[in-house]
This record gives structure tokens, C-alpha cells and sequence, in this order.
């Protein structure tokens, strides 16, 4: 399936892409970023925007955590061509997916309902990406996407909790 991937999106737009995509997500460095402007712009909700950093960074800690756990190495066949360096031999479940998508439910969720295609959109192509690079399975990229939907939709009610403690008036 990997080869079969490459072989119909691995050219060289969608490499320089993946590779971007890649480098933005590593150690979730770019989704902490996000979360650290959107602290630093939205001023009436920074600690909304600071405690979805922290959840970003517990569910990259969390996809961690299980790579050591189940120990499942990397592609490697001769068909799969290793497009991207990467920190670890360690594939399950994908730290970018997980990343990716704890940042999208819960900056979505503050940046509203309009930014929830794209959102969604980029937990696709980041998932998509792993693949077209040669470094995830199929089933590292969804069970990362679990992984960050699940971190994220109980951190999401925390903080929500947390907002409304702070702000009884608001509605919660």
C-alpha cells in the first residue's frame, strides 16, 4: 500500500511538501508554536490557547509513550522509499498524526466553526504525508489520529471547565 502511495503522489511538488509538513511537526514544535501566538494574540482566552499547547505537547509525550511500549519499527521494504530523516526507528503510532490532530480539534475549537475544514483538512495531509514520505504505516496514522482526537476532547473539557471556574458569567 506504501508503494502504491508513492508511486501516484510521491513527485516532487508533493515531496517538498510532505517534507514541510514534516519538519513543522516534528517534536509538534510547529503546533506548539500556534498555540503560543494564538496565547499571545487572543488575549481574552490565553490561558485556553496556553492549556491546548500543553495538551498538544502531552499527546506528542502520549504517542511517545506508546512507541516505546509497542516497539513496532519503521517501513522497510525495497519497494518504500524513505523520503525524510526521522528522530527514532519507531513508527506506532505516528507522533505527527497525534500532534496534528490534538492542535486541530482544540485550535479549531477556539478559532470557531469556520476553521474546521481546514482543520481537518491538514490532519489529512499530515497523515497523508507521513505515508507519501515512507516512514508510517497506514494503521500509525490512524491510530495517531485517535490518539490526538482523544487527548484533545478530554483536555478540551478541562479547560472548558477550567474557563467557565474562572469566568462564571460567560456561559461556560
Amino acid at each position: 500500500m506504501l508503494a502504491g502511495v508513492q508511486n501516484a503522489l510521491a513527485n516532487g511538488a508533493s515531496v517538498r511538501v510532505a517534507r514541510g509538513m514534516s519538519l513543522f511537526g516534528e517534536h509538534a514544535a510547529g503546533w506548539l508554536a500556534v498555540g503560543v501566538a494564538g496565547a499571545v494574540l487572543d488575549r481574552p482566552r490565553r490561558r485556553e490557547w496556553l492549556g491546548s499547547a500543553v495538551a498538544v505537547a502531552f499527546a506528542h509525550g502520549a504517542s511517545i509513550g506508546v512507541k516505546r511500549v509497542v516497539r513496532r519499527r519503521r517501513p522497510d521494504h525495497p519497494s518504500v522509499r524513505v523520503l525524510v530523516g526521522t528522530p527514532s526507528r519507531l513508527s506506532f503510532p505516528s507522533s505527527h498524526a497525534t500532534s496534528t490532530t490534538a492542535a486541530a480539534v482544540l485550535y479549531g475549537g477556539l478559532l470557531g466553526r469556520r476553521s474546521r475544514l481546514g482543520a481537518t483538512a491538514t490532519v489529512g495531509l499530515m497523515a497523508l504525508s507521513r505515508l507519501v514520505l515512507g516512514v508510517h504505516y497506514p494503521t500509525d496514522v490512524a491510530t495517531g489520529t485517535v490518539l490526538g482526537a482523544a487527548v484533545a476532547t478530554g483536555a478540551r473539557s478541562v479547560i472548558r471547565r477550567s474557563a467557565a471556574r474562572r469566568n462564571p458569567t460567560s456561559g461556560g
